[in-house]
């Protein structure tokens, strides 16, 4: 069933539009791997979805509730939660109280013990400022921070960006986690290797739209389609 419904989005940042009419659908525990070249409207699209661009036109419904219009805080106690491309964790804020600050908006499976135990390299650096984390330590916070609100729909924003790939892989099982929690989550990422790993479907997006959906299976075995729309073999 449609838990995230998306109907004829317009968005855009001042005079510049950059979502035009877009239609998108993803079910409850569903992972869905965005894809697209650099420009097309991805991330525009989570920081629409996340409230921190405004939608000019156009639905966007979660389980059945339209979230265009409110206020993004309002959005994320609804259960949407954004991993926002380069982290952004708060440099002077330490990674206890990164997870303190997060904890308890929402009531469900995931506490702080539980977010540790998933990510222990966390708990070696609870007393540690963000600052001073390394780049993947960085992105586990991040991750982490989402969870704590025990969200419904994660919009993840190129976890894999600037990773090692063991750290890369962490974040796969970390997706896989959600998945098993019922947790829906919109992968933007340009490792097609994560997005392969982890999505249940691939969708191309161009010039603010989705003009290509299939399962990932049918878009490994096509490779014609994948150099026509991003380029790559």
């Amino acid at each position: 069933m449609t838990f995230l419904e998306v109907r004829g989005l317009v968005s855009g940042y001042d005079r510049s539009t950059v979502l035009h009419g877009l239609d998108l659908d993803l079910g409850a525990g569903a992972v869905l791997g965005l894809l697209g070249r650099n420009g097309v409207g991805k991330s525009t699209l989570l920081m629409t979805l996340a409230g921190l661009v405004p939608a000019t036109t156009g639905s966007v419904r979660l389980d059945g509730a339209d979230l265009v219009g409110q206020r993004p805080d309002r959005i994320a106690r609804s259960g949407v939660a954004l991993v926002p491309q380069g982290r952004r964790v708060w440099a002077t804020l330490t990674v206890g109280e990164h997870l303190a600050l997060a904890s308890g908006r929402r009531t469900g499976t995931w506490s702080v013990d539980t977010v540790l135990d998933l990510l222990p390299r966390l708990a070696d650096r609870h007393k540690q400022y963000a600052g001073q984390l390394s780049g993947g330590e960085q992105q586990m916070l991040a991750v982490a921070r989402a969870l704590l609100t025990n969200p419904r729909l994660v919009l993840l924003d190129e976890p894999s960006d600037g990773l090692a790939p063991a750290i890369v892989e962490q974040i796969a099982g970390v997706i896989a986690t959600m998945r098993g929690e019922g947790v829906a989550v919109l992968l933007v990422e340009q490792d097609l290797h994560l997005a392969f790993g982890v999505a249940d479907e691939i969708a191309v997006m161009a010039k603010g739209a989705l003009v290509h959906r299939v399962p990932t299976a049918e878009f490994r075995r096509d490779p014609h389609t994948a150099q026509r729309l991003l380029g790559v073999a």
